[in-house]
């Protein structure tokens, strides 16, 4: 196999990039990111020139190299000296979608995993990759493990495809997700109430609560609520989610109107770049959520997120269909709605389980 370094002029004219070529037909030319520069001025610019070409056979050399050990079991030394990590990384770069951070979080869990900065591509094995898949199941629930299990394999199949590997090492690893995870609690309507009635230790914590349970904010937009992003006149909040960075648009209930208004009127004067509210971090506001819900005899583990669920739970019990809830929580689908958060257990069990058919003794024949 031979490979051509085949140069190609900048519009501008002022530098001179270059490809690897191997034939004429589509897929047989590739960038190999190098430049030079094509009129040279300073020390500096001559002496990235010399230092380019001489880049530019190594990559060629190892390139003629790679293609020439497809499809047997030779690992070229340059592909085993190498940081899978920095193979990934690239990878991640590339392949970055707004909006989903899958494959973001799959490469940071990895790196977290392996506990190194530094792994070789031959240390990449079927049983490191196992380990990683329990890792995931043990540290996430849902669907969670599954997202990032299936990127990484997304990874390692490119990886294969480019020679670092002979066969996949997660080839034959089923993707999981972790079904048995515990259900969060929600709120019901007089718990809402029961809220309101009831004052916590911190009126911060309260307020941006039940803000929260009236608006279907995250923790994290919630912490970073500024008064820039509230609408004054039409009462409407504008963020960008801290999670999706996803524009989001939230028109105000009475009741967080309400909270507005009275933290609007405390103000010595307008200051856009303040924070709504003054939270402690989310451990601590989660330890004063708990004795607030326990003086207010809800008997239920509470936590921020409950509020979300909350939100969207008592919205659908409202008849309110999935793909306006969806909207109102800044889901782009309503694919979450559906399989997260929805009611998992019913209000009244009792209740429920008497619209069964009545007792046995009313009728004649079954005496």
């Amino acid at each position: 196999m031979t490979v051509v370094i085949t140069p190609r002029i900048s519009r501008d004219q002022s530098k001179i990039f270059y490809s690897f070529e191997w034939g004429k037909k589509a897929g047989q030319r590739i960038a190999s990111g190098v430049f030079i520069y094509a009129h040279p001025t300073g020390t500096v610019q001559k002496k990235h020139n010399k230092e380019a070409l001489k880049l530019l056979e190594v990559k060629r050399a190892q390139f003629t190299l790679d293609a020439l050990s497809v499809g047997t079991d030779f690992l070229p030394s340059h592909r085993q000296k190498c940081n899978f990590l920095d193979f990934y990384k690239e990878y991640v770069d590339r392949n970055r979608q707004l909006g989903n951070r899958h494959l973001e979080c799959s490469y940071k869990l990895f790196k977290k995993f392996v506990q190194s900065d530094y792994i070789s591509p031959k240390d990449v094995t079927e049983e490191l990759s196992a380990d990683f898949q329990k890792y995931l199941l043990l540290h996430f629930n849902g669907e969670t493990p599954s997202n990032y299990f299936a990127r990484y394999k997304k990874v390692l199949k490119l990886a294969t495809r480019q020679g670092y590997f002979k066969i996949s090492p997660c080839q034959d690893l089923p993707v999981k997700a972790n079904k048995n995870r515990r259900r969060k609690n929600n709120l019901e309507a007089g718990e809402y109430t029961q809220l309101l009635h009831t004052p916590a230790l911190n009126n911060e914590v309260r307020d941006a609560f039940i803000f929260c349970c009236y608006t279907g904010l995250r923790w994290c937009d919630i912490k970073s609520l500024s008064w820039a992003n509230i609408r004054e006149n039409s009462m409407v909040i504008n963020i960008m989610q801290r999670k999706t960075s996803v524009e989001h648009y939230i028109t105000l209930h009475s009741i967080a109107k309400e909270i507005h208004l009275t933290r609007r009127e405390r103000l010595n004067g307008p200051d856009n770049h303040r924070k709504v509210f003054d939270l402690p971090t989310a451990n601590g506001a989660n330890k004063i959520l708990g004795t607030w819900c326990e003086t207010a005899g809800i008997e239920k583990h509470i936590t921020w997120n409950c509020a979300r669920l909350s939100f969207s739970i008592l919205l659908q019990d409202a008849n309110v269909d999935a793909a306006t809830v969806a909207l109102l929580l800044g889901h782009t689908s309503s694919k979450y709605v559906n399989e997260t958060y929805k009611r998992y257990r019913p209000k009244n069990q009792e209740m429920e389980i008497q619209k069964l058919p009545p007792g046995w003794q009313e009728d004649p024949f079954l005496t």
